[in-house]
């Protein structure tokens, strides 16, 4: 896919580039068949096992034949899942390699991760900048592909913006993979207790579940010292999951360096985002010589939400924990690309209706919160929010904002904040940048235009957009132009 700068010119400052990234029934996932009946998984088992060796054997090559071009190492996959279910062969009967690869097989199914939609995309810059042209910039644009069971994970294509704004898409890569989980998270006990402290736990609990446990230890083993421990009471339940999501990493993810960026899926892991993760807003952070990726994103679990954030420098490894503090409320969390004033910065939307910022001095732990920004034109009348990461400019910070007005139609405009006081709200544009218009008002939610990061390049801003919660495109703004469309505040 390539855009040619110059075409579909609009007369005001948005240029759209008519690149359309849609969602595709056809890249697939290898995944567990998650058969939740024990006495199902034997009988499953149990007919497999009634079969000949030669039956057996025709049957493997047969599902072979039709799956091994669409996966990569399709076989140790297999293997993996007939490890996993072994303990249930019947008298621990011993079974030929194919055999044991063709019960593999039955509990392995493929999933269509993005079958459904490709949306809420940001953009950062990539960390290889190697071997381009002069003016040039390598990019990476995660999005939020949606699947069966309208179940979202994270996936990424790159591209090329050359000097002249000119945008080609990389080919993506033919066998997408989700990451293996790296070792069990370690933890120092003197700060997992204070933590403790802080959960709510009362302290003849807290002495419970930290006697026998040594200096050091895993997540694993403090799970299971928990519900060893486990009272009946619903708060001390809450307090658990408060000290569970305190803690850093909660998770890690190792992808196959050989792999393409493009193959790479961020699939739900554990438990809280077992239904989705959703709208990953990705930033370039950069902390003295301390320069790393991290993203904010939502988990979804089918019944509530939490705020997580996922931290990588190459991505090939990604780690992951859990926001947590009385700050931490509802969706659309975005965090500065720098420490403003020495301390963390975020912005975020916590009642649904206005913008706030946050500042802290632990990454993961937010307690103070302060409104900056209210609806106060026709288009964004129902609530605002941030559309990623602000972007430096030399007026200030520069935030995309979505509003939603009548018809519950979703525009995207932009808001301007001082650059060293951020909270001081200095500009804001007072009529959408981008309103859904022609086909971009079909979709799973029609009438919505959405993003989750935008970057500067040259004298543009590349912005690229969710249509209607399905596909992505990407429009590119004039910087001067923007800024001075600006309605100044104050």
């Amino acid at each position: 896919m390539v855009f040619r700068n110059g075409e579909h010119n609009r007369p005001m400052q948005v240029r759209r580039t008519g690149l359309m990234l849609k969602s595709d029934c056809r890249k697939v996932l290898l995944r567990p068949f998650e058969v939740a009946d024990t006495s199902r998984i034997k009988k499953i088992i149990g007919r497999i096992m009634s079969m000949t060796e030669a039956e057996a054997v025709n049957q493997y090559q047969m599902v072979l034949s039709g799956f091994s071009d669409r996966h990569r190492e399709i076989e140790d996959f297999f293997h993996r899942r007939f490890t996993e279910v072994s303990t249930f062969i019947p008298g621990g009967h011993p079974c030929s390699k194919e055999r044991s690869l063709l019960i593999g097989a039955y509990f392995s199914h493929e999933y269509s991760y993005q079958a459904a939609a490709l949306f809420n995309p940001s953009i950062v810059w990539h960390p290889d900048q190697s071997g381009l042209p002069a003016g040039s910039k390598r990019f990476i644009m995660s999005l939020r592909a949606t699947g069966e069971g309208h179940i979202s994970s994270l996936t990424f294509r790159t591209g090329i913006i050359d000097k002249e704004n000119n945008i080609e898409l990389a080919e993506t890569g033919r066998y997408p993979e989700t990451a293996d989980k790296a070792n069990d998270p370690v933890y120092d006990l003197s700060i997992v207790k204070n933590l403790a402290g802080k959960s709510g736990l009362p302290d003849d609990r807290i002495r419970k579940i930290f006697t026998g446990l040594g200096s050091v230890f895993t997540r694993k083993e403090l799970e299971l010292k928990l519900a060893s421990t486990a009272d009946d009471g619903k708060e001390e339940e809450i307090a658990v999951q408060s000290l569970l999501s305190m803690l850093y990493p909660e998770y890690q993810l190792r992808f196959d360096s050989r792999s393409d960026i493009s193959e790479r899926v961020i699939f739900p892991i554990t438990l809280s985002e077992s239904n989705g993760i959703e709208d990953a807003r990705f930033v370039y952070f950069q902390d003295g010589e301390n320069t790393r990726y991290y993203a904010t994103y939502t988990a979804y679990d089918g019944h509530r939400i939490r705020v997580k954030l996922l931290e990588t420098t190459d991505f090939i490894h990604f780690s992951t924990g859990t926001l947590s503090g009385p700050a931490i409320e509802n969706k659309g969390i975005a965090l500065f690309p720098e420490k403003i004033n020495g301390k963390y910065a975020m912005l975020s939307r916590q009642d649904n209706e206005n913008n706030l910022i946050m500042y802290s001095d632990d990454l993961y732990y937010w307690s103070d919160k302060k409104i900056i920004q209210r609806p106060a034109f026709s288009w964004e009348f129902i609530q605002l929010g941030n559309c990623g990461s602000p972007v430096e400019t030399e007026k200030g910070w520069l935030v995309f904002s979505h509003g939603v007005g009548a018809m519950r139609t979703y525009s995207i405009g932009a808001f301007l904040l001082d650059h060293d006081n951020p909270t001081k709200l200095i500009g804001r544009t007072s009529e959408p940048l981008l309103i859904p218009e022609g086909s971009e008002r079909e979709g799973y939610v029609p009438n919505v235009v959405y993003s989750c990061g935008a970057v500067i390049h040259g004298p543009d801003v590349i912005l690229p957009y969710a249509v209607s919660d399905s596909a992505t495109s990407i429009a590119l703004i004039s910087l001067n132009e923007l800024l001075g469309a600006m309605q100044i505040v104050g």
